[in-house]
């Protein structure tokens, strides 16, 4: 497993990915409710997961990646089904950040 200050800099690193993501759906126009809803429940993870994360539970940890990976993974998805409706600049910070919890969670599997 990473070592614990690694994980904590790759985790708020994710965590104002996703937060700057939050704020461009909120201040966004026409975005879909269900993409908006993808993101805040994201946002509102990642805030909670800062707790757990100073947790020593290694499968405790890998659980909550993989459950905030699969947010992110009906975020894209979403984004992705909008018909348009997502700017590139929103687009682009969900992308980027399915790509750093994907890539968070194989480092942790």
């Amino acid at each position: 497993m990473m070592r614990q200050n690694e994980l904590q800099q790759r985790f708020s690193q994710i965590e104002n990915t996703i937060h700057q993501a939050a704020q461009r759906c909120q201040s966004a126009q026409a975005v879909p409710m269900d993409l908006k809803d993808c993101i805040q429940q994201l946002d509102q993870q990642t805030t909670q997961a800062r707790n757990m994360l100073q947790s020593q539970d290694e499968n405790q940890i890998r659980q909550y990646v993989d459950n905030l990976e699969q947010l992110g993974d009906r975020a894209k998805d979403a984004c992705e089904h909008s018909s348009g409706n997502v700017d590139g600049e929103l687009k682009n910070a969900i992308m980027q950040a399915h790509r750093e919890l994907s890539d968070l969670k194989h480092q942790l599997h």
